[in-house]
């Protein structure tokens, strides 16, 4: 069996790194940018440190959708978009930005998915997206490199896994200056999701040498990094080694896939509105320690990656450590520790179970699960 690995064209990183856009735009023949925005990053002048590099590119904005994107709201940037007549998105903001211009930009140059409920999973998708430039502004999602999406079925209460090669930014420009206004909340969880990313795409079944080797070098870069930028989030050495962190994880996972934390997240996200990046550092050493006895000797290389000297120990207590340094990370970083602390009622718990059990990234999982025992895992995080 081949191994595919996608990646984007190009991309630029470093602080003030947004100052390629206008000799980009001009080197690809754009001329009229649809940008899909955070409304607060508008709201606090991120975006316009994006347009003032534009030189002079017409754009306009659409910024209407939700922190977990729902059908509806790509159906809506799909006609402003198409009333607008765009040649080409500009993506300014975390994974609800990117992955809704994302489902815009495929809808457009796929009208046969206009419902956007098609795209689910493996869409048959002929032609390559509307061109995206993708300006993330949270170190988490990777969304700019990644060939995944995720969009929330309302009407069923489900967050529908979109992996379409099709879908991908073009040019990516990860610049650390864009994420410096992330409060203190918002730099843990989604440092934690990219955490999520890194551990979960080095452990799934799909992993493998070339997937291994960006793993366990974004484990390392969060693990040095992320507690200083959440403490000192003008700390900007430690901003763009997690920028790059997340980056390099996505370059990974969007290849070989997730597993069992991001299909318990999911509907959490879906059902309660749980930030994806809250949901995922919630769950990870839960799920971790359930899948401890097929990963053990992935998870001493984890705990040496993240700082832990294993010398002296057993495989088992190499393993049991990369387990205790990610509970103590997430402790540091005052995440929440159970589903009860962000309000998930356990009545819930059951159908919870069902939605994560139906999940694309539970096949992923590198240790075979139930539905009972993903009900077991809520009930443990509750």
């Amino acid at each position: 069996m081949a191994n595919r690995f996608i990646l984007n064209e190009t991309s630029y990183f470093g602080s003030g790194a947004r100052a390629e856009l206008k000799c980009e735009i001009a080197r690809r023949g754009f001329r009229k940018a649809f940008i899909v925005a955070d409304k607060d990053l508008i709201k606090f002048g991120t975006v316009e440190l994006v347009t003032k590099e534009l030189g002079g590119t017409e754009y306009e904005i659409f910024s209407e959708f939700k922190a977990n994107p729902t059908v509806k709201n790509v159906k809506d940037g799909v006609a402003r978009f198409n009333a607008y007549g765009a040649d080409f998105i500009i993506a300014i903001g975390g994974g609800s930005a990117i992955d809704t211009a994302k489902g815009i930009a495929i809808i457009a140059n796929n009208p046969e998915f206009a419902d956007v409920v098609s795209l689910e999973g493996v869409a048959a998708t002929k032609q390559k997206c509307v061109p995206i430039i993708a300006l993330p502004t949270t170190a988490g999602t990777a969304a700019e490199v990644t060939i995944n999406y995720v969009i929330t079925d309302e009407e069923t209460g489900r967050k529908m896994v979109c992996v379409d090669p099709n879908d991908i930014p073009v040019l990516a420009i990860v610049d650390a200056e864009l994420m410096a206004s992330m409060p203190k909340g918002l730099t843990a969880a989604t440092g934690m999701d990219a955490l999520t990313h890194a551990i979960e795409g080095y452990i799934t079944k799909g992993a493998w040498e070339l997937s291994d080797m960006f793993e366990l070098k974004a484990i390392e870069l969060i693990s040095q990094n992320l507690r200083a930028a959440v403490e000192n989030g003008k700390d900007m050495v430690a901003r763009e080694n997690m920028a790059l962190a997340q980056y390099v994880a996505g370059m990974a996972f969007s290849n070989v896939g997730l597993g069992c934390v991001h299909s318990m997240a999911h509907p959490l996200g879906a059902r309660f509105d749980i930030p994806h990046g809250v949901a995922n550092a919630l769950l990870l050493p839960i799920v971790m320690e359930y899948n401890l006895p097929s990963s053990e000797e992935k998870y001493v290389n984890i705990a040496k990656a993240m700082g832990v000297d294993v010398s002296g120990m057993s495989k088992a207590e190499g393993a049991k450590a990369a387990v205790e340094a990610v509970k103590k990370l997430s402790l540091d970083l005052n995440i929440p520790q159970t589903l009860r602390e962000i309000k998930i009622p356990e009545e819930a718990l059951e159908q919870l179970s069902k939605d994560a059990f139906a999940d694309v990234c539970t096949g992923g999982n590198p240790r075979e699960i139930t539905q009972k025992e993903l009900l077991a895992l809520y009930r443990k995080a509750y």
